[in-house]
């Protein structure tokens, strides 16, 4: 008797473990993260915002958009930086080709931020300087 109510005890706790990642992927899935090609950003849209570089700090040392700021993705400690900024500033959000500032970019939206994600990266960017 006892290991049939330990089972039934450990199926429903499994079962509540799936459940919050499933919802949180949901959830992560339905939001809505603006979007604007990086070549199109200017100084104008920093008036109440805050530009901020997701990738590395070695990468971010090697050039970087003038007055980012450098919040590494990969750092354990990269939503805990964001309390130190206001939530009624506009993030924009790069990387270096757009996938981290596109998982960056949901995950701030998640908590609250007005985001966006600064499309093509800061490779778009130099390719651009280039022509």
């Amino acid at each position: 008797m006892g290991i049939v109510i330990t089972l039934k005890i450990n199926t429903l706790v499994m079962k509540r473990t799936w459940l919050l990642p499933l919802f949180l992927l949901f959830f992560l899935g339905c939001t809505q993260v603006k979007q604007m090609p990086i070549e199109e950003f200017s100084k104008e849209d920093l008036k109440n915002a805050e530009l901020v570089d997701v990738r590395t700090p070695e990468e971010y040392l090697a050039g970087h958009m003038e007055d980012a700021i450098n919040i590494d993705w990969y750092a354990p400690d990269f939503i805990s930086k964001f309390s130190e900024l206001p939530k009624n500033k506009t993030m924009y959000i790069y990387c270096k080709k757009g996938g981290r500032s596109a998982q960056a970019a949901q995950a701030l939206d998640s908590l609250g931020y007005t985001v966006i994600d600064l499309l093509g990266g800061y490779d778009a960017l130099q390719a651009q300087e280039e022509n």
